[in-house]
């Protein structure tokens, strides 16, 4: 009879010690792994003691060891068990626990790892998955119109048709407990492979659907199969799966399946190629109908949602919150990385900060989804750092969902638009983002990219001139790339977008690149600077001067523009001088200084956060503790204490005599603050206007500091938009792209000033 029960040899409990070691748990910790109530086996286990064969087995796998291996005197097979059948069984109870146990190692070995892009070694499931939620309400299957898109902001755009929305998320595995027939949908590594994986190792745990019998099919493989048997039938390709697991009695699936007990999990239906889809479809349906009482789960990409599953009901797996993303994180740093477990933890904890710092926006956008987000923890644990240049960083992406992703899946897909290379496919996904983004559309109608696609296709040798050719050709296109690469998504029906946003900003700045690598001419780049004022296209400006050869033509463009903005305005040029003359008189950092009294005067409550200013020296903390004296009795009129002692601050940093005795003057005009409130009171309301006047008088003729201009609405405007493009400009310049030192020097001493220090400069 087979062995019910199995104790580790020495050598064995020596790596299971190694292993649990390694795994930094308790014995109570390996106890609610294996799903024990008690310790007690455990401890069996690692004194050499005997332990119920299943037990045994779970402990080797929570362990990541084979648990022949560890085992002393392990049986070669459970030959015994072959022979029986169901009719050996008057208990369906134990027929599913006698399944379960033939094919215990079968799951195991199935759906117990992950091969991770890039990562050399398999990774158990249960160190790297983190529970999925889902979506009841899919965006794409809904009917809006295209002027109620056409409003969104990037923002808006980002969470479109992805929970925030609509609100009606929930569990993966209660989704798979309400709903026995489901088809989960979801973009290109949104994790739908691992989530039947992890369905099936906790329902051969007993964990999840304990009563059940999981049953995982690669629908890929099934069809490989049926191919080459010349038939197309499930239930004879599980009966072959079952005898390889010692079920030789085809009773056995046949009375499972009649009382409802098995869990039957059909994995990727977009990889199925089309001309066999259909009758794989009608298989699916079939059998589901048959044997109602089951469990049935299918995933597919959303974009394959035409393959209609009758009486199944359609959920989306929903993109990563900020919880999961840390939790992700945590396991990730755990798993993946050879360090020690506190520095695991600590560069976890430092992703996760960084990847929240507003400059690694675009790395968050990706990071909802498990494939990109595996990839910023790779770069990030190699680098310790998220790139500075993303282009390269999104390039790779764009390599892996253009052809690599499938590969590494061993996907064969119907050859949609054959002879369409690499570089042919980002040159047709780059005219599409550049044309939308420089109208504004973060979404588009189909017929509009059908076009685009089609103006495409007609430029390529021996393309079809005939209109309705064309037509069908773009459609099938357009199908091709939202199917095999998620890069397009239909969000509501007939209206499409980039998957994200971060994407076609990448494309088109890939355009401006490559068109003006082309021409050999400014005029690309002209175009660019023409949107320097306007917000969404930072990134673009970014991207672009990241990519360029040379970026010196580019920068210098962008200088132009960002001084012709304030060019025009007698004021703003007074302003602009007035800054530039206390910056002459406080050396060695003017374009600092200059910022600094540009922001000083226009929001002196800013000062603080302002990206410019680096360094102060003393005249410069005076002026900004006089400032912030003006700023406290200003608006603190009541609070006696904090005027007098910004006073006596500023007192003690002047060093000019005639400064010093003036602002002594006011100090001794201010009321003594122990004085009862009422006459303090009275003092702020009788004589606070004229000592304020003395005060902004004192400071203008002794530091040069007016406390009154006074910009009209349009010309803060005009400010606030000037300022913006000399910060963008100053990111350009430190975002590691190729400029030559004398244009970086020649730029970064000329910002701030007015429009004739700089035509004597250029003079």
């Amino acid at each position: 009879m087979v062995k019910r029960s199995l104790e580790a040899s020495v050598s064995g409990i020596q790596q299971a010690k190694k292993a649990f070691a390694h795994k930094g748990w308790t014995q109570d910790n390996l106890a609610f792994e294996v799903n024990l109530k008690t310790r007690q086996p455990i401890w069996r286990f690692f004194s050499g003691r005997s332990v119920d064969r299943h037990i045994f087995i779970e402990i080797c796998s929570v362990l990541s060891l084979n648990w022949r291996e560890i085992a002393a005197n392990p049986p070669e097979e459970f030959s015994e068990s072959k022979e029986l059948g169901a009719a050996e069984f008057l208990d369906i109870d134990a027929l599913v626990q006698f399944v379960r146990s033939q094919r215990f190692d079968k799951i195991q070995h199935q759906c117990g790892t992950l091969q991770l892009l890039d990562v050399s070694r398999p990774v158990r499931i249960n160190d790297i998955y983190i529970d999925v939620n889902i979506l009841e309400e899919i965006a794409s299957f809904q009917w809006l119109e295209f002027a109620d898109l056409q409003k969104f902001t990037s923002k808006e755009f980002e969470g479109f048709g992805l929970g925030e929305v609509s609100q009606t998320q929930m569990a993966g595995i209660t989704a798979v407990q309400t709903y026995s027939k489901l088809r989960v949908l979801g973009k290109p590594g949104a994790g739908k492979t691992t989530f039947l994986q992890h369905l099936a190792i906790q329902c051969n745990r007993g964990r999840f659907a304990a009563n059940r019998v999981a049953i995982f099919v690669t629908l890929r493989d099934f069809a490989d199969e049926s191919r080459e048997a010349g038939e197309i039938n499930l239930l004879n390709y599980i009966c072959k799966e079952f005898l390889i697991c010692g079920i030789s009695d085809l009773s056995v699936l046949e009375t499972l399946l009649l009382e409802g007990r098995v869990l039957l999990l059909l994995d990727g239906l977009d990889e199925v190629l089309h001309q066999e889809s259909k009758a794989v479809v009608n298989e699916i349906r079939r059998l589901s109908e048959k044997y109602q009482k089951n469990m049935f789960v299918v995933t597919c990409r959303t974009a394959a949602k035409a393959f209609n599953l009758r009486r199944f009901t359609d959920v989306e797996i929903a993109p990563f919150s900020q919880d999961q993303i840390v939790a992700f994180a945590q396991k990730w740093f755990t798993a993946l990385t050879k360090t020690n477990i506190q520095n695991k933890q600590e560069q976890a904890i430092e992703f996760i900060n960084k990847l929240d710092l507003p400059e690694n926006l675009q790395f968050r956008r990706l990071a909802v989804t498990p494939l990109f987000l595996h990839l910023a923890c790779w770069v990030f644990h190699h680098q310790n750092k998220f790139p500075t240049q993303k282009a390269a960083f999104y390039k790779q992406c764009l390599d892996l969902l253009l052809g690599k992703w499938d590969e590494t899946k061993a996907v064969e897909r119907d050859e949609v638009y054959e002879g369409f290379l690499l570089p042919q496919k980002l040159k047709l996904l780059s005219q599409v983002a550049s044309a939308t983004f420089e109208q504004g559309n973060y979404f588009f109608e189909q017929r509009i990219v059908e076009q685009y696609i089609s103006d495409y296709i007609c430029d390529l040798p021996n393309a079809s001139t005939e209109p309705e050719e064309l037509q069908l050709d773009s459609e099938e296109v357009l199908q091709a790339i939202e199917l095999q690469h998620g890069l397009l998504a239909e969000r509501v029906r007939g209206i499409f977008s980039f998957s994200y946003l971060t994407f076609q900003e990448y494309l088109t700045a890939r355009k401006i690149v490559a068109s003006y690598n082309l021409q050999a001419l400014g005029q690309p780049l002209e175009r660019l600077v023409s949107h320097i004022t306007e917000p969404r296209w930072r990134e673009i400006f970014l991207l672009t001067v990241a990519m360029l050869r040379s970026a010196d033509f580019l920068v210098l463009l962008m200088k132009k523009e960002v001084d012709a903005l304030v060019a025009q305005d007698p004021y703003l040029q007074k302003f602009l001088t007035w800054a530039n003359h206390k910056s002459l008189a406080t050396p060695p950092q003017p374009i600092a200084i200059r910022a600094f009294y540009f922001t000083l005067a226009r929001n002196p409550h800013l000062i603080s956060h302002f990206a410019l200013v680096c360094i102060f020296d003393q005249d410069i903390f005076l002026d900004a503790a006089l400032d912030n004296l003006v700023m406290k009795c200003k608006y603190n009129f009541a609070d006696a204490y904090a005027c007098d002692d910004a006073l006596s601050y500023a007192l003690a940093i002047a060093q000019d005599a005639g400064l010093h005795q003036a602002l002594q003057q006011l100090k001794d005009l201010l009321p003594d603050p122990e004085q009862s409130r009422e006459r303090v009171q009275t003092w702020w309301h009788r004589s606070y206007p004229a000592w304020m006047e003395q005060l902004k008088t004192a400071i203008a003729n002794h530091r040069n500091i007016e406390h009154h201009w006074h910009f009209s609405p349009q010309q803060q405007q005009v400010l606030q938009q000037y300022y913006d493009a000399n910060q963008l400009l100053i990111d350009c310049l430190n975002s590691n792209c190729e400029i030559t030192e004398v244009v970086r020097q020649e730029i970064e001493a000329s910002l701030l000033l007015p429009r004739k220090e700089l035509l004597e400069r250029e003079w």
